[in-house]
């Protein structure tokens, strides 16, 4: 297994996107206009957006927050990422992924990288979210702890 983790970003307008929200990428490579791979190390934690639609509309919103995987760590598999990582938080539909895409952008209006956030949280933002409750916010006095 190799010490980076690879993901498959691609943005065809209006019909695919997939992007990461947030990671620290430590390699990039352009394969079209439309596809490049980026690499994130062993450890980082990175959230991935997947958007498609067709001539009816939208066929699939979910973001995964996921823990690179570091070399002889169990993982899980996860389209367009190679290996895998540690899945943090899964979740589909586009009312939990706005859901999630808020959380991240109040955490970055606390001055907080949100791939500096403790695993744990994004593992409390899954299961609110997945019972249908909202999340609590995470402060700067939850990141020093």
């Amino acid at each position: 297994m190799s010490a980076r983790t690879t993901i498959e970003l691609t943005w065809i307008e209006g019909r695919i996107e997939r992007w990461l929200r947030f990671g620290r990428i430590v390699q990039e490579t352009i394969k079209s206009r439309s596809v490049n791979v980026v690499g994130v190390g062993p450890g980082g934690i990175f959230a991935f957006v997947r958007w498609a639609a067709n001539d009816y509309g939208t066929v699939e919103s979910r973001i995964d927050i996921l823990q690179a995987a570091r070399p002889g760590e169990r993982y899980s598999t996860v389209p367009f990422v190679t290996p895998g990582g540690v899945s943090l938080l899964r979740l589909s539909g586009w009312p939990k992924v706005e859901a999630v895409l808020v959380a991240i952008d109040q955490i970055e209006a606390e001055k907080i990288a949100p791939e500096d956030v403790c695993p744990d949280h994004w593992r409390h933002v899954h299961n609110r979210l997945s019972c249908n409750v909202e999340p609590r916010r995470y402060t700067p006095f939850r990141h020093e702890a």
